[in-house]
């Protein structure tokens, strides 16, 4: 079972989602497989990021993806799809990443675990 969140942070997460587009697993899956033009970018701690992470996945954490995000992906139609451990922190910052002018700005419902679930590949 996961982690036990705070009301006023799911609230605030729930918020969040009504204003962004989350993706399944399987949909990015497809996106891979298919060599769709999208990144991949886990937005978790670093340390979270180098226990393991998804295959083919970049790394811009949480604390800095606002701070630097226009440097490492300028183009604002560059399709972002952002995952976390669970989904929360990813569609906090894909919230802000639409409200800096990024238009194609996903979330992965259910995080890292979801995919870790869906028995997906991962680099450890």
């Amino acid at each position: 079972m996961g982690k036990h969140h705070s009301d006023r942070f799911v609230t605030l997460v729930d918020d969040a989602k009504t204003r962004i587009e989350e993706i399944n697993p399987e949909e990015v899956k497809q996106k891979f497989d298919a060599g769709d033009d999208f990144v991949l970018v886990d937005v978790r701690e670093q340390d979270e990021w180098g226990k393991s992470h998804i295959a083919g996945a970049e790394y811009l954490g949480r604390g800095i993806i606002e701070r630097d995000i226009e440097e490492e992906y300028p183009d604002v139609d560059q399709e972002i799809i952002l995952y976390c451990g669970g989904g929360y922190r990813s569609a906090l910052a894909a919230d802000n990443l639409q409200k800096m002018g990024y238009n194609n700005v996903k979330s992965l419902a259910g995080g890292f675990r979801s995919w870790i679930e869906a028995g997906l590949p991962i680099n450890k």
